[in-house]
């Protein structure tokens, strides 16, 4: 089968389509043939070899985190032919690829109202969003909340998730995608680039997608607030841990068992969340699209196909 790898760390055009063999599904694993995957900021980074320290792994290595696609063979409580999306095991790569064996835990059904290409925009971001705002800290109704990168992958779903709770809304993107937000359910939609921590009122929820000036909007909480920190700065990556540290800043990393994947099925499924595509490359293009994710503006998530 087809699989992108890179051998060596370095810029985007270390990444290449290999001939690699065949997955084997092992006791417990489904067995996908994969339609789509996503491509995400946060792989630019370990494909640089700039988290080797807290990241180590073998070369060569895969990419893709997230996927959408069809059951192989009966598995797991699957069955052959069943659209299914999910999310690799934590600090797993390789979903971009013509086929995956992963643990039957870590998928779901895909939404009958999506196709599986744009299906493949959401798991991670989306399970990202739920584990943040529905686990770790428990978004309410009323609550103001501020999301910081907000037309990112992880950005647009969180406001859309914010609306659907009935929090208030402030997002702060670039000039280009406020409209965007806005439309997803944003109360108040600011430019990043004209708007600093001092301009902003105070919030109960501060959803943090771009790791850095985390002690400026930490002191934006409310009394009883929370600041919730999903990326780390990778070129201050000491300085990101120990702010994470602070009174009232909360960490954590993604690892979504099934019922998150589910509940995140049901949610795109009554129309409080969309997937938005920036753009569907297919695989061969790997190298592109890690050079518009690394550029930054790519608004919402971008897409790799089999094809």
């Amino acid at each position: 089968m087809r699989a992108v790898r890179y051998d060596r760390y370095g810029p985007p055009e270390v990444l290449h389509v290999a001939d690699v063999p065949d997955p084997v599904a092992t006791p417990g694993e489904v067995l996908v043939d994969v339609h789509a995957s996503g491509a995400g900021l946060g792989e630019v980074a370990i494909r640089e070899g700039r988290l080797r320290t807290v990241m180590p792994g073998k070369l060569p290595r895969g990419i893709g985190n997230d996927f959408a696609g069809v059951v192989v063979h009966d598995a797991g409580g699957f069955h052959a032919g069943d659209r299914v999306w999910g999310v690799l095991p934590w600090r797993t790569f390789g979903a971009t690829a013509e086929r995956i064996a992963l643990p039957a835990a870590r998928l779901a059904p895909a939404p009958a109202n999506l196709t599986l290409t744009e299906a493949a925009a959401l798991p991670v971001s989306g399970t990202t969003v739920l584990t943040a705002l529905d686990d770790r800290i428990t978004l309410r109704r009323g609550d103001r909340l501020l999301v910081r990168g907000a037309a990112g992958a992880v950005g647009v779903v969180a406001v859309q998730y914010g609306r659907a709770v009935g929090a208030h809304v402030t997002a702060l993107a670039g000039a280009r995608a406020l409209d965007l937000v806005r439309e997803l359910g944003a109360d108040e939609a600011l430019d990043y680039r004209t708007t600093s921590p001092a301009d902003l009122g105070r919030f109960d929820v501060v959803l943090d997608l771009v790791g850095t000036q985390l002690r400026a909007y930490r002191r934006l909480l409310s009394p009883k607030g929370r600041l919730i920190a999903l990326v780390a700065d990778p070129d201050h990556l000491l300085r990101s841990l120990l702010a994470g540290l602070l009174p009232g800043v909360v960490a954590f990393s993604n690892n979504p068992p099934a019922a998150r994947i589910a509940q995140l099925t049901a949610l795109v499924e009554q129309g409080a969340i969309r997937p938005v595509i920036s753009a569907t490359l297919p695989m061969t293009e790997a190298a592109e699209a890690h050079r518009r994710v690394a550029k930054g503006g790519v608004p919402g998530r971008l897409v790799l196909t089999r094809a």
